[in-house]
C-alpha cells in the first residue's frame, strides 16, 4: 500500500509536493462543490432534501479531495482514495440519466449498469483491449445525451453533449501528459482536474434541473 506511484510528467521525485500543479488544481473540485452547495441553499426544500444531489455533490468534494492526497502521497492507498470516489460518481449519475431523464425501470437500470460493468471487466478477454472507465463515461454521456436529444427532445439532451465535448477535451490533455513531457516538463494533467471540475458542476446542474425525482417536482418555472 505505500509503493510509490510515478506515471505522470509533472513527478520527478518522491516529495509530498513533487507534483504543486497537479496538487493544487484539485480545488477546483472543491470550489465546484461549493458553488453547488449554494444552489442547493437557494433551492426548493424538495431539491435540497433530495438524496442523489446530495450523493452527487458528495462526491465531487471527495473526488477532490481524494485526487489531491493522491498527487501528493502518490502511493496505492492515496489512489483509492481518488479512483473510487469517480467510480461512484460515474455509476450513479449513469443510473439518475437512465432512470430520471430518459425514464427507464428500476430494473433496466441496475441490469444496464451490471452489463457496462461485464463489459469492461470482459473486453481485454473478447476483444484484446481495454475500454478504459473514462472512455466509458464519455460514450455514456454521448449516448445519452444524443437519445435525450435527438429521440426525445428532452431539454438535457444538449447540455449533456456539449459537457460530453469538454470532458473530451479534458481525457485529450490527460491523455497528452506523458507523450508531451520532454516538450512540457511541466505536463497538462492539471488541466484534466479543472476541467472534469467544470464537467461535474455542469452534470450536478444538469441532475438538478432535469433528473427530479417524482417527489421532487416543482410547479413549472422555477429552477433550482
Amino acid at each position: 500500500m505505500d509503493r510509490h506511484i510515478d506515471i505522470y510528467c509533472e513527478r520527478v521525485g518522491t516529495a509530498f509536493w513533487a507534483e504543486p500543479l497537479n496538487a493544487i488544481s484539485n480545488l477546483a473540485f472543491i470550489i465546484a462543490g461549493l458553488l453547488l452547495v449554494q444552489v442547493l441553499r437557494r433551492a426548493d426544500p424538495a431539491l435540497r432534501r433530495d438524496p442523489a444531489n446530495v450523493a452527487l455533490v458528495t462526491l465531487i468534494f471527495l473526488i477532490g479531495i481524494g485526487s489531491g492526497l493522491f498527487h501528493t502521497f502518490a502511493v496505492v492507498w492515496a489512489a483509492l482514495t481518488d479512483v473510487i470516489p469517480i467510480a461512484l460518481f460515474i455509476l450513479l449519475y449513469m443510473y439518475l440519466a437512465l432512470r430520471r431523464m430518459i425514464a427507464l425501470p428500476v430494473w433496466v437500470c441496475a441490469l444496464s449498469l451490471l452489463g457496462v460493468l461485464g463489459l469492461v471487466s470482459a473486453m481485454p478477454a473478447l476483444f484484446g483491449f481495454s475500454l478504459p472507465t473514462y472512455g466509458v463515461a464519455l460514450t455514456a454521456m454521448i449516448v445519452v445525451g444524443g437519445f435525450l436529444h435527438v429521440v426525445r427532445s428532452h431539454p438535457a439532451g444538449m447540455p449533456i453533449l456539449i459537457t460530453g465535448g469538454i470532458f473530451a477535451l479534458s481525457l485529450t490533455l490527460r491523455t497528452i501528459d506523458l507523450p508531451l513531457c520532454d516538450v512540457l516538463p511541466i505536463g497538462t494533467h492539471y488541466f484534466w482536474h479543472i476541467l472534469n471540475a467544470v464537467v461535474l458542476y455542469r452534470l450536478a446542474r444538469i441532475a438538478m434541473r432535469h433528473g427530479r425525482a417524482a417527489s421532487a417536482v416543482v410547479p413549472e418555472g422555477q429552477t433550482p
